[in-house]
């Protein structure tokens, strides 16, 4: 205990020359890895000062994030009385309709492949909020509920951020579907299903850092959505520039400019820096990702076909103001969920395990962001202790692929660890690396434009280029994954690919 509390102090003193004095020691309890408080010497407003999980702060109403077990039903079977369960009796009493239309409608994958979640905005509450969809015309019924997100901005302005779970949907099937209430509903989308197997071939678009103003990447991925040429979406980070501007309203207007994309295909996110304001409550209320009532989208996991994807939270390296407890908690959910990604069962049927999170490990631009020191914090860990660093882990753990965003720029780099690089072979570097694959797709476009390179990078470093783009990736079996990086600026054309080839898949050994 004795020993504990010094290294926690340490961190207070390295930390309290700077200008914005950080108290570390806030109630750091390791009993308790769930809670945790902001408490900074500076004015900070946050609309979520006390925040634990479980959404029920006690300056905002009640927020619980659940679903129904049994929210979806064939509306053909419902009699007159169970329908107008969904019509109140005076629907638009004291409520502007203008304000209950549904918008923002975007998809995310539930507690499986199988399940998909709508989630779609409105600015006044409305009655219960419901899903009409199917393979044949919309027949089916599913309801959810409602969380009401107030921002932190001084207008305290109130949005009601409505969830409907979508289950068993059929295999590699069109659905068509809206959504709403009686007081309104959206137009009409469709998306096709996921396949469930392990020998489905999934390809996604990959990128990050995607503003409203300079998205030069957003009319290529909304035009190739539409033409179905994705499964689904990992945004890396870095929303809008802000979600919090001019009080939330820069945010809805990049929920409505991703609708064409989102609407359509499941857009899975993971935080970045431009999210901080308000403890990331802008991120954490208008996302829905997979387990989200026990990490608030903060960090997670999925299978698609023959991959395992973990969504990661490097900001909490950073922002140490809210404490280190999520660091924490991340840092042991990760080592669980690579234990259990690494059992022989689970490694023969999902053998590529595949990061994605914001700020890399490694960079060449030349900006001085962390990703250019020798000791990165997302690598080597918290200052001064080099606690819960996840270079290591990800190395020991068999890590295939790790794909990073935050610097504007596109990077691929040699099969590294530790600033050494582990190529397959000199004539094929990618064939059955002795280390993980780093990748960074970082300029999707915003108004703080592309970032520069150092003239003579490091020798991990294979491929750089400033163009706006974003990445497609391939998953064509258990042994070939194919990665291409595409130039928004060049009208499309690919600027860099590579194929990582592994017939051998888990923990890497130190030669």
């Amino acid at each position: 205990m004795i020993i504990r509390q010094a290294i926690i102090l340490l961190i207070f003193i390295s930390f309290s020359s700077q200008r914005k004095t950080i108290d570390l020691l806030l109630s750091y309890n390791l009993e308790d890895p769930t809670r945790y408080q902001l408490k900074t010497s500076y004015g900070f407003d946050d609309s979520r000062k006390q925040h634990d999980y479980s959404k029920t702060d006690s300056d905002e109403p009640n927020t619980e994030n659940h679903f129904d077990d049994e929210n979806s039903t064939d509306e053909s079977s419902l009699n007159d009385e169970e329908l107008d369960l969904l019509q109140p009796e005076n629907p638009t009493e004291g409520i502007s309709v203008l304000y209950a239309q549904p918008e923002q409608i975007h998809l995310s994958i539930g507690t499986n492949v199988s399940t998909f979640v709508v989630t779609w905005q409105t600015m006044s509450p409305t009655p219960v909020p419901t899903c009409k969809y199917g393979r044949n015309g919309m027949i089916k019924i599913a309801t959810g509920d409602t969380t009401l997100f107030i921002d932190g901005g001084k207008e305290k302005l109130k949005r009601y951020i409505h969830k409907v779970q979508l289950e068993n949907l059929i295999p590699q099937q069109k659905y068509v579907y809206h959504c709403g209430s009686s007081l309104g509903w959206s137009e009409e989308f469709w998306f096709k299903s996921l396949d469930p197997s392990e020998s489905w071939a999934p390809t996604l678009a990959v990128y990050g850092d995607l503003g409203n103003i300079n998205g030069r990447s957003l009319p290529y991925l909304q035009e190739e959505t539409q033409r179905s040429r994705f499964d689904a979406i990992l945004h890396v980070g870095d929303f809008a520039y802000d979600m919090r501007d001019a009080e939330g309203e820069v945010g809805d207007q990049f929920m409505r400019q991703i609708e064409p994309i989102a609407a359509y295909v499941p857009y899975m996110v993971s935080p970045g820096n431009h999210e901080e304001a308000y403890n990331f409550s802008h991120y954490r209320y208008r996302f829905n990702m997979p387990n989200s009532e026990e990490t608030e989208n903060l960090f997670y996991e999925f299978k698609l076909g023959p991959v395992q994807f973990i969504s990661i939270n490097t900001e909490a390296y950073y922002f140490l103001e809210y404490g280190i407890k999520i660091v924490v908690k991340q840092y042991m959910w990760l080592v669980e969920v690579l234990k259990e990604a690494n059992k022989p069962e689970n490694r023969a049927r999902w053998p590529w395990i595949i990061t994605y999170g914001h700020r890399p490990m490694y960079c060449s631009d030349d900006d001085g962001d962390d990703c250019t020191k020798r000791s990165s914090r997302v690598r080597s860990g918290l200052p001064v202790v080099n606690w819960f660093g996840l270079e290591n882990l990800f190395y020991e753990s068999g890590v295939d692929l790790e794909i990073w965003a935050h610097e504007h720029s596109y990077e691929r780099l040699w099969p590294v660890y530790e600033h050494k690089v582990y190529n397959g072979s000199n004539s094929a570097p990618y064939v059955n690396p002795n280390a993980p694959v780093h990748v960074i797709s970082g300029s999707a476009g915003c108004q703080e434009n592309t970032d520069r390179f150092i003239k003579h990078p490091m020798a991990w470093s294979a491929f750089r280029n400033s163009d706006y783009g974003y990445a497609r990736l391939k998953i064509l079996n258990h042994t070939h994954l194919y990665m291409e990086q595409v130039s928004a600026e060049k009208e499309g054309d690919i600027i860099d690919s590579f194929w990582l080839i592994k017939d051998q898949h888990g923990p890497y050994s130190k030669k």
